[in-house]
């Protein structure tokens, strides 16, 4: 079956699990770039995320509408990203990258995709350094532990994180 592309068109995928100020910053930083972008937020029962995959599509419309991301899409999807970008129609795969770090583990994953959709490039974009260091990951332990995260996530998504770990 195929599917016509369109590189005016980006898939930026992950767990946003929780969305952080940086994929808000990357997100706003991208609209400029592409007509339409595909938040595309997966389903991952794997990570065992904090979050159903609805909360997570719900924050994110939320803090992405209200950050003025204009041209987005969000949606969840559970199958192999190749697939998935191929029937948005995309022509564009954009991945963050905080730290070199990351490169290695994102070089992979895009030389994969490049194997399974030959003609979907692969950008990467950097957040603001004042957001370089910050990850889902991190986020969700600083909050877990009863620490304040209000200074990497939208207000929205620091009540959700206290309500998902409240102690008592």
């Amino acid at each position: 079956m195929s599917h016509q592309i369109d590189y005016t068109i980006a898939v930026y995928p992950g767990t946003f699990d929780p969305l952080t100020n940086g994929h808000t910053d990357l997100v706003l930083r991208a609209c400029r770039m592409f007509r339409r972008l595909v938040v595309a937020i997966a389903e991952s029962p794997h990570k065992q995320p904090a979050f159903s995959l609805d909360q997570r599509i719900s924050l994110a419309r939320e803090v992405l509408t209200e950050a003025g991301a204009s041209n987005i899409e969000v949606v969840g999807f559970d199958s192999l990203l190749a697939h998935f970008v191929r029937k948005q129609g995309a022509g564009v795969l954009l991945r963050g990258l905080r730290a070199v770090s990351d490169f290695e583990y994102e070089f992979q994953l895009a030389s994969m995709n490049r194997h399974l959709v030959t003609e979907v490039e692969t950008v990467f974009l950097t957040p603001d350094e004042k957001h370089s260091f910050i990850s889902s990951t991190l986020v969700k332990e600083v909050a877990r532990l009863d620490g304040d995260v209000s200074e990497f996530v939208h207000p929205r998504v620091a009540e959700a994180l206290k309500a998902r770990y409240q102690r008592g």
